[in-house]
């Protein structure tokens, strides 16, 4: 929690592979979360999520956090950090420990043994637990529990989804953070932030599948009676796809990415015969008239490709007929024209695009799917202050001693 001059401000940082962006929300007198300032800049020191250069990860995030701060008139200090790339893996655990005490009722050291007992997984030296997450308890024989505290048993068991990912890529986004002269808050993995901003309470009881389409990974999370149930992260998007116009129509890579914003479609069916665009060359030759048709039909399989992957992914967790309420897609990628019906087609359920929700002041600024993650970031910390009702703790999440790694990465720093 940033403070200038008396405003409450939460800070979330979405550090991605395209772009940096940077969301400063400031808690209202009515208790809503106003958008008071977003910064956004070419993301120029990551890969597929991971940081590679971490000074131009630092110019970038300085650039971003500098017109987020122009925009809303204050300086910022601290920040909430998204985390993402292929390295992060999530695994579903269970943690089961006797009820201690007289009177055999749920205390919260119980259920933080519970936890404990849960985060207990034999973890490789170079990955850490960055979420732990309770799906649902178990109190003796009673199942479906959502809240044990204050019941009666000897046995209290815990489901639980667990986030890891590897340390040193994890580090370097706190080091890239701090070197821009910010402190890293909490480190919340990007599709559990997007989640925050785009999916209301009933789909995520129901059952929702949401897809965050990237420019260098997919992220994935499904969501089941209230609880996280699956995480998972691609290492393709939106980048692939401008790669893929660019090599399918012989056009420099900067021009195939503006193609694909302008006149992309992810369903060819879409798109109109007689529909033509220009088409710039390479080496100074003239550029070319094509039919829109032909751009559609490089960018459909790249994108099938995608959503058929995570529809695979989801079956050998078993998981392929959770989602009820249906498919969320947001990030970058989704606002292109055909990706909500083509994921219907793939996943033959009812989708939608994801924009961020739920916020006041400068909401429109923010009303597209780009900001989703930026802004469900400053709604996790949001979220993670009202649960603990201190400053101290805004964006605290069950995640296995982050702050306490935190500090000590940052004593490592210094």
């Amino acid at each position: 929690m940033a403070r200038s001059r008396g405003r409450q401000l939460i800070t979330g940082l979405d550090v991605g592979t395209t772009k940096i962006c940077c969301v400063i929300a400031e808690w209202s007198s009515i208790g809503t979360l106003d958008i008071v300032g977003v910064g956004t800049s070419p993301s120029r020191g990551l890969r597929k999520g991971v940081v590679v250069n971490i000074d131009s990860t630092v110019e970038s995030i300085k650039q971003a956090v500098g017109d987020a701060e122009e925009m809303a008139g204050v300086e910022i200090s601290s920040v909430i950090a998204g985390v993402a790339g292929g390295h992060i893996r999530g695994v579903n655990s269970r943690g089961v420990v006797a009820v201690s005490g007289k009177h055999r009722e749920v205390s919260p050291a119980d259920v933080e043994r519970a936890l404990d007992a849960a985060r207990a997984i034999n973890l490789p030296q170079d990955r850490e637990i960055i979420h732990a997450l309770p799906q649902t308890y178990l109190v003796d024989d009673q199942d479906g529990v959502k809240e044990p505290l204050g019941m009666s048993g000897v046995r209290l068991e815990v489901e639980v989804h667990l986030v890891t990912g590897a340390t040193t890529s994890v580090r370097n986004v706190v080091r890239s953070v701090n070197r821009a002269g910010l402190q890293v808050q909490d480190i919340v993995l990007e599709p559990l932030a997007s989640a925050e901003a785009v999916l209301s309470e009933e789909e995520k009881e129901l059952g929702i599948l949401l897809i965050d389409l990237g420019g260098g990974t997919t992220d994935v999370a499904l969501f089941r009676d209230g609880a996280v149930w699956y995480t998972g992260i691609l290492p393709l998007g939106g980048d692939h796809i401008s790669n893929d116009v660019a090599v399918g129509l012989r056009t420099p890579t900067a021009d195939a990415e503006e193609l694909k914003k302008r006149h992309g479609c992810a369903l060819t069916a879409l798109v109109r015969e007689d529909e033509v665009i220009s088409v710039p060359s390479v080496g100074g030759r003239k550029a070319r008239e094509l039919s829109r048709q032909i751009c559609s039909e490089i960018i459909q399989p790249r994108v099938e490709e995608i959503f058929t992957l995570v529809a695979r992914e989801l079956t050998k967790a078993g998981l392929e007929d959770a989602a009820a309420a249906g498919v969320v897609v947001t990030g970058g990628t989704a606002i292109m024209q055909g990706v909500p019906e083509l994921a219907e087609q793939i996943f033959d359920l009812p989708v939608r695009r994801g924009v961020p929700t739920g916020i006041g002041g400068l909401h429109d600024v923010v009303q597209s799917p780009i900001h989703a993650t930026g802004v469900g970031l400053a709604l996790y910390g949001a979220r993670g202050r009202r649960a603990s009702g201190t400053e101290e703790a805004a964006g605290a999440t069950s995640g296995s001693g982050m702050r306490r790694r935190l500090r000590d990465w940052f004593g490592e720093l210094f």
